[in-house]
């Protein structure tokens, strides 16, 4: 019965949160204050301060992860919505998500091997530009930790809503596909939420950016992980 007060707790005080940092980057709109890493970063300082273990705040924090299947699957309907121009624009979009694959995938085998990792790390490292439940599953098919595979996913996330904007403004990206295949593939879930900012049609090319790199990456990257490290 105190698990339970303890989850309620927990998520409300989340949610609380949550909603104060979202008011903030409403007001200011400075990428700094993007309300996942804002939230995530008083929630950790938080739990230092009041030395709640990790554990004990998942009691509650277990049901707010498990609300991220129904959310991504609640982005079917952008998807469905765009169709029209996802068929317009089929090659490029194939074309910007192999490419971000095959750069993601590149850049994380050179980085594991320079930084000569271990393969508990490395195969913990590698999954983090996919969303976490898939993240986490490849991570534990390859030895890795699906713990540290999700905070890294989700840090990955973080870093690409905070500075993908602006790098792609430097690059002059402005069309809703670039940028929501850029946002989809790079920064996941978070880049997702991010582009939903820019409007409908970026989200829905996010969307499937995020969900068919996704996919692509559960099926190379346990092979790629077993044969090269």
């Amino acid at each position: 019965m105190m698990n339970s007060w303890y989850g309620f707790l927990f998520i409300l005080i989340t949610y609380l949160v949550f909603l104060a940092m979202r008011h903030v980057y409403d007001r200011f709109r400075m990428p700094l204050f993007n309300p996942v890493a804002t939230t995530t970063l008083l929630i950790i300082i938080g739990l230092l301060l009041t030395d709640i273990s990790y554990d004990t705040y998942m009691l509650g924090g277990w049901w707010i992860q498990e609300l991220l299947g129904p959310a991504v699957v609640a982005l079917a309907y952008p998807l469905y919505h765009q169709r029209g121009k996802i068929l317009r624009y089929r090659v490029p979009l194939i074309a910007g998500l192999f490419s971000g694959i095959v750069v993601g995938m590149v850049t994380g085998f050179i980085y594991v091997k320079v930084a000569n990792l271990p393969s508990m790390y490395s195969s913990s490292f590698l999954p983090k530009s996919v969303t976490s439940p898939i993240a986490m599953e490849i991570a534990d098919l390859t030895g890795g930790i699906p713990s540290l595979a999700a905070a890294l996913v989700i840090l990955s996330g973080i870093f690409g809503a905070l500075f993908g904007p602006s790098l792609m403004r430097l690059l002059g990206i402005t069309h809703y596909l670039g940028v929501g295949v850029g946002l989809g593939c790079a920064a996941h879930g978070i880049g997702t939420a991010k582009a939903m900012e820019y409007g409908e049609e970026e989200a829905a090319f996010s969307s499937i950016s995020m969900t068919l790199s996704a996919i692509l990456y559960a099926l190379i990257l346990p092979v790629a992980i077993h044969y090269l490290l």
